[in-house]
């Protein structure tokens, strides 16, 4: 499963950088949590992988919302 967020957020790279300006290679994976939420028009549970500042967004605009604007499958 890929590191991506519906939202469309995914994986960043970048640089470590030491204290003598060393740069390494780095990867920024998304904060994604497998979380459950309720769907009216789906009477029931629905079962996604988002990030954490999507789940504020769903929180805010609702999970139906949230699947139309995104045209998630689910």
């Amino acid at each position: 499963m890929s590191r991506r967020c519906l939202s469309g957020k995914g994986v960043l790279t970048g640089h470590r950088v030491s204290h003598s300006n060393r740069k390494t290679k780095h990867r920024f994976l998304p904060n994604l949590q497998a979380k459950r939420f309720w769907s009216d028009e789906k009477k029931g549970f629905v079962t996604m992988r988002v990030a954490a500042s999507t789940i504020r967004t769903i929180d805010k605009i609702g999970v139906d919302a949230f699947i139309r604007r995104y045209n998630v499958k689910v």
